[in-house]
């Protein structure tokens, strides 16, 4: 009976060990908010913490990975990300803020994990 618990757990563990490890693949990544932005920062910020936590706003261009244009109001938002060099490689337009954030996160989060 105990080696049948023990092989279980043993089963278990080895089941979980990918999924922490792709978590923690994702490295961090500094966005810098693009000055004409005219959505809230706080609020960028509050669903940053919830959808991406390896991703932070910063105010320092030169230790930024990406820029991010965050344009619209409630229920038309308008996000763009720009590549250093300023080509733009990613748009999406939400009606929910929350929903702009997520597709941010998903994309610089996919794109972080792939060679260069």
């Amino acid at each position: 009976m105990k080696k049948l618990i023990f092989g279980v757990a043993v089963l278990m563990l080895t089941a979980i060990a990918p999924l922490a490890s792709a978590q923690s693949s994702t490295r961090p990544l500094r966005l810098v908010l693009d000055r004409r932005s005219t959505v809230d920062p706080v609020e960028i910020v509050k669903h940053l913490g919830r959808s991406c936590p390896n991703i932070t706003l910063t105010t320092n261009r030169m230790q930024s990975d990406f820029m991010l244009h965050a344009g619209g109001w409630s229920g038309d938002y308008r996000f763009l990300i720009i590549a250093k060099g300023g080509d733009t490689i990613y748009a999406t337009e939400t009606a929910l803020l929350s929903n702009a954030v997520k597709d941010v996160c998903k994309f610089l989060n996919t794109r972080t994990q792939q060679p260069y």
